[in-house]
């Protein structure tokens, strides 16, 4: 995964220069106030920090749905010339006119930065290690703030320091992001196959993954194309061919799928189990076996609990890359591919012929699973068929085997979901035949050998089979498939599905018509109204009045004593709680796979709550110095360090995650819309709150608010880690459906 990771530290340069210029502005405003004589037109001053801000939020609304026309890539390009040339018209400034025309191209830069970095970095990054890279942004950002700190610190020890070195020093670090974002970074390969530019994707894929066959992938990038699809919740239980059917089992050969392994002969039959599914039973606030999990608290969003439950049976993040599905049955799922691989699925290549393709892979059954990639069946000139019997529909793809021997399937996706499809036919009333391909997400639910097992009650693991006579639960994601065109498959009925390209596999029609499909709207709702908690829980109210907390703890008079003046003393003090930030992030990143988004947000915000009502109390009521220097200091930076492991990364992390491939760049900018609206409220009416409350009653709102936050994170935001993002949306989108038919 080097390859994926090292184009995420790239792409977070761009944080890296937001992080940058907004220390470099707040001391550089120090010595700019002195040389434009604004001491008493603290408008001016104002405006000229809070350009960045302006320019951000206009450049946001239009950077979603520019992003999903041109490329997530062509922005980051433009973010990067953007601060280069910012810094340069820093660096020239006459006048106060020019450098606040500076700073609003400063602000473009920046909007277009954090509105897209954790978007191209959710898309390029693997599920497993998706939200530490992810936190990479959070680390830059505040790297960026250290490291300028250090360097307005040095400037600031001289005769005559110079702002516009300060601030023009920001086209050295920018024009390294550009050389980045020009000759290494790749597009985004969801974005290349929304595009139908499948030969790109594929190439920018096994650079990401380091490794040749990402065929599995590739099929389930194609399948995110799909917005709001009819997709239900089932259940299979899964064994060997020649495993008997028992009583849990719905009888009739008609309900049963093959499914086949990597050797001539190998292969598995898939029967729906009696009853609701496990997770559909969480959906509906009902209890199989009597496991009920969160079901007691009123209010909470079902889906949370779904997600919750699929986190039950989560496999290990890390190590190997192998299926860990049905790990004893070696690489399930996948068809049959004994002769060479001869050619590869992409735009070049996928025709629409008469080719015929079978729907019948073998055997008794009338509907069969098979594994990604999709591709035209191998022939020769002549016309002959030469693909192995029960892979006729050329979905083919290879076992890999690393150390030990162990199968690594190339259908996983990621979690210990697995990506295959079904065909499904039955005899209308007028005698003609009538079916479909239908997309399955697979997920083992139970423990093996378990005919009670439940995603909600057992946890995952165990042998699969003991003597090829073990099966095992799973839990499936079914939907129609956004390969295959329903208008050629009635043309072809009698020979089989006919495959489209990916292109036309894309829903037609407006992008903000996405935006009212159910799935959508219950992401916009946990989006916006984290990013506006986020930034309404104070963090910058406490970055703003850190100096005075720690020069009223007496801190700056320590450091005056050294023989450093105010404005150094300031910087100084800025530039220790930033680095105190790092170690924190660092943290962050460890866990934010591991433990989990949802867990690290209720873990940290009620520090938070904690933090605030200290200082409160502090400013309250009468202390000695001691004690209040140390309260004070000790609350500011437990703050800071609990922010950026939750609440600074997070909003940003799961916004990335939660929207479909389609409506992605516009649901971003909504959200990222949200976040600068909100920044410039908070920082705007944190004077009039002051004067009006006083700090006590200022940071009395924000623990209010945090309280909310917990409240909001507990009911309605669902745990993300280590799910594939078209998995991710597949829930969102039947949860809120589920949710709708509940409510009628």
């Amino acid at each position: 995964m080097s390859g994926a990771a090292l184009v995420a530290i790239a792409a977070s340069i761009g944080n890296l220069l937001q992080g940058w210029d907004n220390a470099t502005i707040a001391g550089a405003v120090l010595y700019i106030k002195k040389e434009f004589q604004l001491e008493n037109n603290p408008t001016v001053e104002g405006l000229i920090v809070a350009m960045s801000l302006i320019g951000a939020t206009i450049i946001t609304t239009f950077s979603g749905p520019v992003s999903d026309w041109v490329g997530r890539r062509p922005m980051l390009i433009l973010s990067s010339l953007l601060y280069f040339l910012s810094g340069l018209i820093m660096l020239w400034s006459p006048n106060v006119y020019v450098l606040l025309l500076a700073r609003l191209v400063d602000g473009f830069g920046i909007g277009l930065a954090v509105t897209l970095v954790p978007l191209y970095i959710s898309e390029t990054a693997p599920s497993e290690i998706r939200g530490r890279l992810n936190t990479l942004p959070q680390f830059s950002g505040s790297g960026g703030m250290f490291l300028s700190y250090c360097m307005v610190f040095g400037m600031s020890l001289l005769p005559s320091p110079d702002w516009r070195i300060m601030l023009g020093v920001l086209s050295v670090p920018s024009l390294f992001f550009f050389v980045l974002t020009v000759f290494y970074l790749p597009e985004s390969p969801r974005w290349l196959v929304s595009k139908g530019r499948m030969a790109e994707a594929k190439k920018v894929l096994q650079r990401l993954r380091g490794r040749e066959d990402v065929s599995g992938e590739m099929a389930l990038l194609v399948e995110g194309l799909e917005v709001g699809g009819d997709t239900s919740i089932e259940e299979y239980i899964i064994g060997p061919a020649n495993d008997p059917a028992d009583d849990h089992v719905v009888d009739g050969d008609n309900d049963q799928i093959t499914l086949y392994g990597p050797e001539e002969g190998q292969s598995w039959i898939a029967r729906p189990s009696k009853g609701p599914s496990m997770l559909g039973s969480v959906l509906s606030l009902a209890s199989r076996h009597g496991s009920m999990v969160n079901q007691s608290v009123p209010l909470m969003d079902p889906l949370v609990t779904l997600f919750g439950s699929v986190h039950e049976n989560m496999p290990q993040v890390g190590g190997s890359m192998r299926s860990t599905l049905f790990p004893n049955f070696g690489s399930m799922l996948s068809v049959a591919d004994q002769h060479p691989k001869t050619e590869h699925w992409d735009e070049e290549n996928v025709h629409r012929d008469d080719e015929e393709y079978a729907s019948d892979a073998g055997g008794d059954y009338e509907d069969n699973v098979h594994s990604p990639l999709l591709s035209r069946q191998t022939t020769n000139t002549d016309g002959k068929d030469h693909g192995h019997h029960g892979s006729t529909l050329g979905m083919r793809r290879r076992s890999l085997l690393e150390e030990g021997g162990e199968a690594v399937s190339s259908t996983g996706i990621g979690g210990g979901w697995q990506l295959a499809w079904k065909w499904s036919e039955r005899q209308g009333e007028d005698g003609k035949k009538e079916g479909g391909f239908k997309r399955i997400y697979l997920h083992q639910e139970g423990v093996a050998d378990s005919r009670r097992g439940s995603v909600v009650s057992l946890p995952g693991g165990g042998d699969a089979t003991q003597g090829g006579s073990g099966f095992i639960h799973a839990a499936a994601l079914v939907s129609h498939s956004a390969l295959y065109s329903k208008d050629l498959m009635e043309e072809r009925m009698a020979a089989g599905p006919a495959m489209i390209h990916p292109l036309e596999a894309a829903p037609k029609g407006s992008i903000w018509k996405d935006l009212f499909e159910p799935g959508v709207r219950r992401a916009l709702f946990v989006g916006v109204g984290i990013q506006m908690l986020q930034q309404f829980a104070g963090i910058n109210g406490v970055l703003y009045y850190t100096p005075q907390i720690l020069e009223q703890a007496g801190v700056a008079v320590l450091l005056s004593n050294l023989g450093l003046s105010s404005a150094s003393a300031s910087i100084l003090i800025s530039s220790l709680t930033t680095l105190l930030m790092l170690p924190s992030i660092g943290v962050a990143m460890r866990l934010m796979d591991i433990s989990g988004r949802r867990f690290l947000l209720l873990g940290t915000i009620p520090i938070l709550i904690a933090s605030l009502i200290v200082l409160v109390v502090s400013n309250v009521i009468n202390l000695s110095t001691v004690p209040h220097a140390v309260l004070s200091t000790v609350s500011v930076i437990v703050y800071f360090c609990c922010f950026v492991m939750g609440f600074g990364p997070i909003p940003n992390i799961l916004c990335a995650e939660i929207f479909p491939t389609r409506a992605r760049g516009v649901c971003i900018a909504i959200c990222a819309l949200t976040f600068w609206i909100c920044d410039i409220i908070v920082t705007y009416s944190l004077p009039v709150m002051l004067n009006a409350i006083g700090l006590a009653g200022v940071f009395g709102i924000y623990a209010v608010v945090c309280c909310i936050a917990f409240v909001f994170v507990y009911l309605k935001v669902p745990e993300t880690k280590g799910m594939p993002l078209e998995v991710i949306t597949e829930f969102f989108a039947v949860g809120a459906k589920q949710a709708q038919t509940t409510i009628a």
